[in-house]
Formats: C-alpha cells, sequence, structure tokens
C-alpha cells in the first residue's frame, strides 16, 4: 500500500488548489459467468451512466477534478487496464472517457472469480496515477463469490487502512447467492457502500445510481 500519511492528511484537510478531487478504479467482471452480451451491457451501461446529466453535473462539482481508469478482471492472472488514467472534470471530458469505455473490448473470458486478485491489481493502478487526489474509491461490479486467488476480505481492509474506500455493485442472480459476500468480504473503508442490480438488465440503472452517490458531496464527508 502507499502513502498511507497522505492518505490521512487527505482525510482530515480540504484538498490543496489544483490536486484531483476523488480517483475512482472502475472494475469490470469478465469471468465466464457473464456472457459477452451481459459485458456489453455492463459497458455499455457505464458508458451511458457517464453520460447521464447528473453524472456529468457531478463531476463538475467535485474540486480538481475525478481521476478515472477502468480494468477487466476474473481469474488470479486475468487483470488489465483497458482504460487510461483520465482526469475529467468538463462535459467534453467526461464524453471521451465514456466514449472510450463504450468502445473497450473483451479481454478475457476465464473461469474463475478472484476478487482479491481485483482489488489488487486496483491497487496496483492506484500506484500508477499520475495525480494525487484527496479520495481514492475502487467501484467493482460482479456477479458471484470470490472463488481462487488470495482471499478478499484482508486486502479489502489493508485498502481502507490504506484510506481506500471499496464499493461494490453485485449483479443477483447466481448460486451461491454473491450479495452476502460482497457485503462481508468486499466492501470496506470510509463511507463504503453496495448497490444491488437485479440483473444484467438492471446494471445501467445500477451504475447510474452508484457513480452518483460516490461523486456527491455528502459521500465525501462521510
Amino acid at each position: 500500500m502507499r502513502r498511507w500519511a497522505l492518505a490521512l492528511v487527505a482525510l482530515l484537510s480540504p484538498a490543496p488548489a489544483g490536486a484531483c478531487g476523488t480517483e475512482l478504479v472502475l472494475a469490470i467482471d469478465v469471468s465466464r459467468s457473464v456472457t459477452n452480451a451481459e459485458f456489453d451491457q455492463q459497458i455499455i451501461g457505464l458508458a451511458d451512466a457517464l453520460r447521464h446529466p447528473e453524472i456529468i453535473e457531478a463531476i463538475g462539482w467535485v474540486p480538481g477534478g475525478v481521476a478515472v481508469t477502468m480494468m477487466q478482471w476474473s481469474g488470479p492472472k486475468a487483470q488489465i487496464q483497458t482504460v487510461p488514467w483520465r482526469l475529467i472534470s468538463t462535459p467534453a471530458q467526461v464524453a471521451d472517457v465514456a466514449n472510450s469505455i463504450a468502445g473497450d473490448r473483451r479481454k478475457f473470458f476465464a473461469a474463475y472469480t478472484a476478487i482479491g486478485e481485483a482489488l489488487a491489481h486496483a491497487d496496483t493502478l492506484s500506484e500508477q496515477n499520475p495525480w494525487t487526489c484527496a479520495r481514492r474509491v475502487i467501484d467493482v461490479s460482479g456477479d458471484g463469490i470470490s472463488n481462487r486467488g488470495r482471499e478478499p476480505r484482508p486486502i479489502a481492509d489493508a485498502l481502507a487502512a490504506d484510506g481506500v474506500t471499496v464499493n461494490a455493485l453485485v449483479i443477483e442472480g447466481a448460486t451461491p447467492d454473491p450479495i452476502p459476500h460482497y457485503e462481508t468480504e468486499v466492501i470496506a473503508g470510509r463511507g463504503a457502500f453496495m448497490i444491488i442490480a437485479r440483473d444484467f438488465d438492471d446494471y445501467a440503472r445500477a451504475i447510474r445510481e452508484k457513480l452518483a452517490r460516490e461523486l456527491a458531496p455528502a459521500f465525501a464527508r462521510r
């Protein structure tokens, strides 16, 4: 983990002029349980959420803007950054990132679900962020419990101790039910929460609600 002292300062003090307000790692599940059509629903839903006037306005109100990147994740050795870090604050910048997300292509069709490894990879991406942000958030979406790789709870707890908030969007429908797993083993940190999508058809609604909550000033103060 990195810069724990700076993270503490960021929590206790307002961000300096010119600093990034929020860092956001968008982690998309591409394990075998996710069909290609469901993958498309995730990236199109995410892109459309970013284009929504409510989200554009919320991003515009974040002091210093939002540093955002996207990654795909699946099994223990299947994680990759697919949209590089961008600092966004204007509608044009948001539209550019949304277009990059909408044009993304699936990189894996792996058999397993390694949430702990996804969190560790998200932390690596955070280390590579060229902007220092007052808040750091990992936004992980998934439809199943972790079944390979390192357990997510210790990694999530270490991230939280380093000042990172881990939020989750859980897609219902799998057995065993992923909702209790994400609630007890994944979400962590200051103001952490979970949003539930009834199915992949509900993903677009859920991710827009999630982004609106993550970017709200009230969330930043928790």
